[in-house]
């Protein structure tokens, strides 16, 4: 291998007070877990880590990163992120507990100018005006039809975050000093909100994400996050659904294109 990078944090569990009580310890415990879980976006965090040090605001302009989460992480558990490429082109992500249990695996490069795919256009994503949150829809197989939109969000960014960074333990320059990106916890998150924000969930995971960024988000852009529903499906007793959302700076320009995962009906251990 040409490149073999460890990467160490302790785990953070940020969403305690939010209204998704996967991450609460006694909501937790009912699903057979042994505390609320780490959200998957901080693990998604995490895991760029050794990919944007490698190359760098390259990646916020045409890099792509597929991850799925396959166990939790607990507050206060070691994360050891581990990445390596045999090629200088993919790297190979893997999240793991420190007796080498693996939690979450990833994918990640930077597209090449002849084989990156057609850019998503502007007019497939309409705006859409968002429920109140009193007449969201409950979270059921009959709410999310293939195709549906979903209301859109707008996020004006003050960066740097340092609240997010601290809680990450982020480190890396670009996310710092005077012209600083958004991190990709942050954005991958909207695609979070935006399921939040449309329908009436219980506790709910996120099982994977498949994120291609087309430029990168910087300090005083306005965000818009708009998304249709792409499918919904069960699997193993889980009952999930599937996203495809876009993000936009200033409301025209690309910067991210993510098919978002979430198991919106755990079962029961």
């Amino acid at each position: 291998m040409t490149n073999d990078n460890l990467y160490r944090v302790r785990a953070r569990n940020t969403a305690t007070e939010s209204e998704n009580k996967i991450h609460d310890d006694r909501v937790a415990a009912r699903f057979g877990f042994k505390g609320g879980l780490v959200p998957g976006v901080v693990v998604y965090g995490y895991m760029t880590s050794p990919v944007v040090k490698r190359f760098g605001v390259e990646w916020f302009e045409r890099g792509w990163m597929e991850v799925k989460f396959l166990k939790p992480f607990y507050e206060g558990d070691m994360v050891i992120v581990h990445a390596e490429s045999d090629d200088e082109k993919k790297i190979s992500v893997t999240a793991q507990h420190e007796d080498g249990e693996v939690c979450a695996t990833a994918l990640a490069a930077l597209d090449e100018p002849a084989s990156r795919p057609a850019k998503p256009r502007l007019e497939d994503y309409p705006q859409a005006a968002l429920p109140d949150i009193e007449d969201r829809s409950v979270a059921e197989f009959d709410s999310f039809k293939p195709g549906l939109l979903l209301g859109s969000l707008a996020e004006k960014l003050n960066l740097p975050d340092e609240t997010l960074l601290d809680n990450l333990q982020e480190r890396l320059p670009v996310y710092f000093g005077p012209d600083p990106v958004a991190h990709p916890t942050f954005t991958l998150g909207l695609a979070n909100q935006i399921l939040v924000r449309n329908f009436r969930l219980g506790p709910w995971i996120h099982a994977s994400s498949e994120i291609r960024n087309w430029s990168a988000a910087h300090a005083g852009e306005t965000l818009s996050v708009r998304g249709r529903i792409v499918e919904a499906f069960e699997r193993k007793g889980h009952e999930f659904v599937c996203l495809d959302v876009l993000l936009l700076a200033g409301e025209e320009r690309v910067t991210q294109h993510a098919r978002h995962t979430a198991i919106y009906r755990p079962r029961f251990a």
